[in-house]
């Protein structure tokens, strides 16, 4: 598993994507404005920043992660993607809508997960193709 995709570059995805690209994944973040995609990846690398200031980390060590990270409103990006993790808005109809996209757009062997922490995710996987490949991982 090299290829990773985010679904919401809100607070939830920029730190889903930032931890993903730390630990050396390549990471695709997505939502559905480009202004919420250039928040998301102005969060995470304000957050590399303050490592850097605070000695975590080194100047190169923040531009290997950033290098790590590229972000799109485009949802076909995630064709190629071994995991995908929605971090969207907890809506189920919204939900199940990036999911029966992403079953359709995403390879046969790729893993959807959501990153809800209230919603059915048997229902959230019922709108896929592929709901053995449906996982739940909330991050918080």
């Amino acid at each position: 598993m090299q290829k990773i995709f985010v679904v919401g570059a809100g607070t939830m995805g920029s730190g889903i994507a930032q931890v993903f690209a730390e630990n050396g994944f390549d990471v695709i973040i997505r939502d559905v404005d480009i202004k919420f995609v250039e928040r998301g990846l102005g969060v995470i690398e304000n957050n590399l920043k303050k490592s850097v200031e605070k000695g975590k980390i080194t100047e190169e060590e923040k531009n290997k992660v950033l290098g790590r990270i590229k972000g799109t409103v485009d949802i076909n990006e995630a064709k190629d993607v071994d995991f995908v993790i929605e971090a969207a808005i907890e809506n189920m109809e919204i939900k199940k809508q990036i999911f029966k996209e992403l079953d359709n757009v995403c390879k046969e062997g790729t893993i959807l997960a959501t990153n809800t922490s209230s919603l059915s995710i048997t229902e959230i996987a019922s709108s896929t193709a592929r709901p053995e490949k449906v996982i739940g991982m909330h991050f918080f």
